[in-house]
């Protein structure tokens, strides 16, 4: 009688690759670099190789996705008043014509614009996304990339326009190249984002605001689309919980930070940092310290 019991057990623990110690582990790994230009997927995908968690595992995919809900729910909370006042000149300019003509409300209607191609490219390309794209070696290789674009893109940029001179273009643009970390886990949705909008010339804060604001409804589809499997069963809602409470409070003092250092420092810091961690995880991967 015990051996049917034996087998089935796995089937029945589809979060058992993430203990509550580890869920906070990763909730602080998401919550500083979630919206650092650093690359949160990269980090986390890094975190659970060393801790032996297989990243491809798919309530793992689903609990990563989830767990950055945390980090969004920090961008509601600090930039609530922005969000409120956005939002409500959309709503206005549903019944006023004379409203659409507002920036709020054109702005409002470029977020949902510019979100979906990612959604679009996400929903399409999943089984790469969840598959071959998971490697840490593209992690690596992506790091490294993404370092280079965003040199490039801070000194190339002017830093002459601020968030109130962004139009339609822009926001397509920058909402657009979310796609690439998406495909590229490593690359930076938020390194993306701002180095597009750095290539646009606008200045580094107008750069990392408007990162903000297009990774809300992409972030937050995504988190609530992948629900389901980072559940699996009952005893997966306790580590999703914490590492998304965990996630939430150390996010908000990210933000906080982040708007203070780049309105008056480049971003070398983090090309720095992003080559140095893209090196040194070649170096464990060739090694065989991690598995990729």
């Amino acid at each position: 009688m015990s051996i049917p019991l034996s087998i089935d057990i796995p089937e029945l623990e589809p979060m058992s690759a993430i203990s509550v110690g580890q869920a906070v582990v990763l909730g602080i790994v998401e919550g500083v670099t979630e919206f650092l230009p650093v690359s949160s997927t990269g980090h986390l995908k890094i975190t659970q190789g060393l801790m032996g968690i297989p990243v491809d595992d798919t309530s793992v995919v689903g609990f990563t996705a989830v767990v950055q809900v945390g980090a969004i729910a920090a961008v509601l909370v600090y930039f609530f008043k922005d969000i409120v006042r956005i939002a409500s000149a959309w709503f206005r300019g549903l019944a006023d014509k004379e409203e659409r003509c507002h920036h709020d409300c054109r702005f409002a209607w470029w977020i949902i614009c510019a979100t979906l191609p990612i959604v679009a490219v996400g929903l399409l390309a999943k089984p790469l996304i969840e598959g071959p794209l998971a490697s840490l070696w593209v992690v690596a290789g992506s790091l490294i990339a993404g370092s280079g674009v965003m040199w490039y893109a801070d000194r190339r940029g002017r830093h002459k326009r601020g968030e109130d001179d962004t139009g339609f273009k822009d926001a397509m643009l920058v909402g657009s190249s979310q796609i690439l970390a998406l495909l590229f886990p490593g690359f930076s949705r938020s390194g993306a984002t701002m180095s597009t909008a750095l290539l646009l010339d606008l200045d580094r804060v107008a750069a990392t605001r408007l990162s903000f604001f297009l990774g809300l409804p992409a972030l937050t589809g995504a988190g609530l689309y992948e629900l389901k499997d980072a559940l699996g069963t009952a005893e997966g809602a306790l580590p999703l919980a914490v590492g998304t409470l965990v996630s939430f409070v150390v996010a908000y003092a990210s933000i906080a930070w982040l708007l203070k250092f780049v309105a008056r420092h480049s971003f070398n810091a983090f090309v720095l940092y992003r080559v140095v961690i893209g090196v040194l995880l070649f170096g464990l991967l060739g090694t065989g310290v991690i598995e990729a």
